[in-house]
Parts: C-alpha cells; structure tokens; sequence
C-alpha cells in the first residue's frame, strides 16, 4: 500500500520529473527519442491536426473526416494486440512564452492585468488530448484511428492566485492511468518569475478513444508501470476511478439526501419562515442573505465553426472557457467583488456540440461559506427547429472572494438538492486543499 501523501504527490512529482530531473542531471533538455516531447502550446493544435488529418480549412476539414472512416481497419480487434506503452512515452512538455513573445500576450491578457484562466482551461484541453495521442501512437501509420475526445475534467486544483500576464508558462503531463478504451490525463504548470518556475496549478483530465468516426469505443495501448512511483500514480487513477462511481451512484439525481443533508435543508426552512404568520409558504428572507433565485445568470453562444475541434465538433476547451467567464461573472455580481478562483471539478462532457447550434448556459451561485462561493454552470444545445433542448455539459466552480459573502438561500425542493450538491463538491475542494 502507498501513503496518501505518496498518492497526491507522485504524479506531479513524476509530471516535472520527466522534464526538469534530466534537465538537471544532464544541464539539458533531455532526448526527444527517450519519449519526452517539447512544442509551444501554439503548435499543440497543429500537431493534433497532423495525428488526425484534419485541415484549417472549412471545407477540405470536412472532407478529410469524411475520409477517416476507412480508417476503422487499423482498429485493435482488442487490448492485447496494442503493445504497452510507458508514461515517459506520452510525456509532453509545452511553452506559453508570454515573457519572452509580447506578442501572444493580447489574447491571454484580462482587464485585471492578469492571466485570462479561461485560456488556460483551452490549453489543457487541448494538452490533454494530445499525451493520450502520444500514448496511443503508431510510428507505422500517417494518421491515428483513434478519435480520442475529453469524457471529463475530474478536478483541477490551483496551487497559487495570481498568474503573470508577461512571464513565462510552462505545463508538463502525461498518462497516468489506461482502462480498455478510457486514459486518465494529469497535468502540472508552473510560471517563472523572479529567477525559478513555480507551482500554479494540477489538473485531472479523463479521456476516451473512439473509432475514426466517433461511433464506438475503441481500445488503447496498456500502461506499464517502470516504477514504485508509477505503481503509486496508476493506483491513484484507480482510486479516481472508483470515487468517481461512487459519486454517481450517490447522486441527488438518483438518491435521496442524506439524513444530514435533510437535516441541514430543514433548518434553511425553518430560518426562512415568517414568525408573524403560521404559513409554510410564508418566507422571509433572513439578514446578509440572498434567494438562490436571484443568484443566477445566463448566456447564449452561437456556435461558429471557428471553434471547433479536430473531429468538427465544437471545442471542449472553448465551451469551457464560455462556462468559467459566465461562473466568475455570475461569482463577481452576487459577491460585489473580484472573485479567484480556487477549484474546477467534475466536469462532465455529455454529449458532443455540434457545429450552428445555440449553446444556452446558465450559471447557479448554489452554495456560499465565508469568503467561498460554489457556481454550477449547466450547458444546453437548442435546436431552434424543433425546440428541442439537451444538455451537454454541468461545470462546478469553486471561487474565494476578498470578503465575506452573503448566505445563498434555497426556497424550493429542487433548489435545496443544488445547494446540497454544491456543498458536496465545496466540502471535496477544501478537502483537497487541506
């Protein structure tokens, strides 16, 4: 068995030292042939492009998926035909040289003379994607069978508050976990200033390989483990893995609160009870409090095909970008203050975007503790010809404000389970971050 202090540690621990562990025995970057990749975050989406056969432009993009389907006949019939393939052969580690290219700095830049984390968040999606396709390559083809597409962000965890819009970044990761058809991602990026890289953030991201035209499960190389630490890295997937099932499996959604849960949601009623009258549809809203109905905002995106993907679909990165700028909004107007962010977790990629639909978001304060909020943002396609509405994606944001903010108070049932289930993922950030 392994610590937990083992198990929380080893991979970012392992994500660095792929890279700065040769660095500083060899006073180089290390060989490229030993499996380590070095490219700018700039170039991370041309490579996908190559992998794939995917073309910038519109039309030839779509003919040249059109193209991939005689792909499916360099499909593995199953696991034990791939070879196995070590972390150190997905490792990747990418530049985002704002320090040293002034130029790049327009696009990361935000009107607090910091970091845009929302840019950010499309950089690891794109990262990710990218080791789970140097895990799964094959030297012996042009383009990779494999559609491989973002099934979740499980968390990522900030490690400091303030990123430097004119330093430079870097983000080392690689494969840490593999099931038959599904690969576990972690990422690490840290940012120089005053002469030393520092940590800034850890990220978790699931990922799943599809055929090559993104209809079926397809399997993937298995993972072998060089190493104690390895051993300690592949068996943190493994616990990712079952806490992620339990989690489903106790959702509001399928199971009743807890008996205190249902405790806690009686006394938010009975706070909000009009004392004068004896009427449970009187409330009253108590002091320094706001109703959970007055805590949202909304937003609508019309999706363009300059955002989308390698598989012509609309980019993971980007609907996660549009989802963090309505939460930290939605976070700033209920707090009257600037608000940072601490956590993102859960999320959960449902259905895929299609290019020209109309994405509906709606962000959620559901939870509120000192100087904490939890925002849910809930995502939804429209087909504005049938009026049909599905849900693609749930985001949970866990941001710090600089002062207390007022209690978010729950008045119907349906509000009381987003308040519980924002508390549960609040109480999963602080843990981590004990």
């Amino acid at each position: 068995m392994f610590s937990p202090r083992a198990l929380k540690s080893a991979s970012s621990l392992m994500c660095r030292g792929f890279f700065t562990g040769q660095m500083c025995r060899q006073g180089k970057a290390p060989d490229m042939a030993e499996g380590n990749t070095f490219l700018l975050v700039s170039n991370v989406r041309n490579r996908l492009r190559e992998i794939v056969g995917a073309s910038t432009n519109w039309k030839d993009h779509q003919q040249a998926l059109a193209e991939r389907a005689s792909l499916s006949q360099n499909l593995a019939k199953s696991q034990d035909e791939l070879p196995a393939k070590t972390m150190k052969d997905s490792a990747i580690e990418a530049h985002l040289p704002l320090g040293t290219q002034p130029a790049l700095r327009e696009k990361y830049l935000n009107y607090h003379n910091s970091v845009r984390f929302g840019r950010i968040l499309e950089d690891l999606d794109s990262l990710a994607v990218l080791i789970c396709y140097s895990h799964t390559w094959n030297k012996e083809l042009k383009r990779s069978p494999l559609s491989i597409v973002t099934a979740l962000v499980d968390k990522i965890d900030m490690r400091k508050n303030i990123i430097y819009p004119d330093c430079d970044i870097k983000f080392t990761g690689h494969v840490t976990w593999v099931g038959k058809t599904s690969i576990e991602a972690k990422m690490h990026m840290s940012q120089y200033h005053d002469g030393a890289y520092t940590d800034v953030l850890d990220a978790t991201f699931v990922m799943v390989a599809r055929d090559p035209e993104n209809k079926r499960a397809a399997f993937i190389n298995p993972l072998k483990l060089e190493s104690p630490e390895e051993e300690a890295i592949f068996q943190q997937g493994e616990i990712n893995k079952m806490r992620r099932v339990e989690l489903s499996t106790a959702s509001l959604l399928k199971v009743a609160p807890t008996a205190e849960e249902r405790t806690l949601v009686h006394s938010l009623f009975l706070n909000t009870l009009d004392t004068r009258t004896v009427s449970f549809r009187s409330r009253v809203l108590p002091p320094n409090s706001m109703w959970m109905e007055d805590a949202k905002m909304k937003g609508l995106e019309i999706c363009h095909p300059q955002e989308r993907n390698i598989f012509n679909r609309i980019f993971g990165g980007f609907l996660m970008r549009k989802a963090y700028e309505l939460g930290r909004a939605n976070a700033c107007a209920f707090a009257g203050c600037r608000p940072t962010v601490v956590a993102v977790d859960d999320i959960l990629f449902r259905k895929p975007v299609e290019i020209g639909s109309l994405l509906l978001l709606s962000s959620q304060v559901c939870y509120t503790e000192g100087m904490y909020v939890q925002v849910r943002v809930h995502s939804e396609v429209l087909d504005p010809l049938t009026q049909q509405h599905n849900t693609t994606n749930v985001f949970h944001f866990t941001f710090r404000l600089e002062k207390d903010v007022p209690a978010v108070v729950p008045q119907s049932y349906g509000e009381s389970m987003l308040y519980l289930d924002g508390k549960r993922h609040f109480d999963g950030t602080m843990r981590n971050h004990c």
